[in-house]
């Protein structure tokens, strides 16, 4: 555990370290793991080549919104599918599982055209839509998750809400949901963090190829970090030139809020994914 540990942990350690060093510590070999000084300017100009606060922002919004509707309807798919018999089921599961087969290459191009001839392209309409229609990033196995935890709940419980005279609805909301928290949290995760590292889909479709909205996130920024960076630069905007440090120092802040959002959440997210029965993600 410890050898596999060290194989996770070392490009962490690494890009932490590197992006506290100055020009000095990275050309003195001696430098390797531990810089001379604690340099805050490389988070500084890094910071301010993203614009840091404005882009996290964004990316929240960018990634938030389609996780909501990804939780809400695939969670209601998932108890349909695991509380009722109806005609077609099994087909419909088959389909569901091969849209997630289905590399996302595949449709690629046909939805950028319909998203074109929607005139949606360089909005957030663009996830928001496929994840109000139950078809968001990853959906599928989100529904496979509520699927699976909703066919755990004891049926009594449902039969016992009947008998006092709850409905179908009722019964979902008063029942189904509030016992549904372990696998909530583990879609939410999932999800969010799916949304946030999507640079390639959200450059397509939210910030437009020919349209450039406004709308971006961390991970985008950090893609075009070096031209961004050197740009600024030119125009005395940054106290440092670019170079190792000034890049890892950026790519810190793009996930640094993950890191964050998983040591708040690691004890919900564990025991979610115990009680979820997850395995292999």
């Amino acid at each position: 555990m410890i050898c596999i540990g060290f194989v996770y942990l070392y490009p962490m350690l690494y890009m932490f370290s590197t992006s506290f060093m100055n020009r000095d510590d990275l050309l003195d070999t001696s430098v390797k793991w531990l810089p001379s000084t604690l340099f805050f300017a490389n988070y500084t100009d890094a910071a301010k080549s993203m614009d840091f606060w404005s882009t996290f922002f964004k990316g929240i919004i960018i990634a938030g919104l389609p996780t909501l509707c990804n939780v809400m309807i695939c969670m209601f798919i998932g108890y349909g599918f695991a509380r009722y018999d109806f005609k077609g089921k099994k087909i419909m599961m088959g389909i569901l599982i091969f849209s997630y087969i289905l590399p996302s290459q595949v449709t690629m191009i046909p939805t950028y055209v319909l998203y074109n001839n929607m005139g949606i392209l360089g909005t957030l309409w663009t996830f928001l839509l496929p994840a109000i229609f139950g078809n968001g990033l990853n959906a599928p196995i989100f529904i496979l998750i509520f699927y699976q935890f909703f066919r755990q709940v004891p049926k009594v419980l449902m039969e016992a809400a009947s008998i006092d005279g709850a409905g179908h609805f009722k019964s979902f909301f008063r029942i189904a949901i509030p016992s549904a928290f372990p696998a909530i949290i583990t879609v939410v995760l999932f999800s969010f963090v799916w949304y946030w590292n999507e640079s390639y889909l959200t450059e397509l479709y939210v910030r437009g190829l020919t349209t450039k909205s406004n709308w971006t996130n961390l991970v985008i920024e950090l893609k075009n970090f070096e031209s961004t960076f050197e740009t600024k630069a030119s125009v005395g905007a940054m106290a440092t030139n670019l170079n190792e440090s000034v890049k890892m120092a950026a790519t810190a802040l793009s996930i640094l809020p993950l890191l964050i959002t998983y040591l708040v959440l690691q004890r919900h997210f564990v025991e979610s994914i115990d009680r979820a029965g997850i395995t292999g993600e």
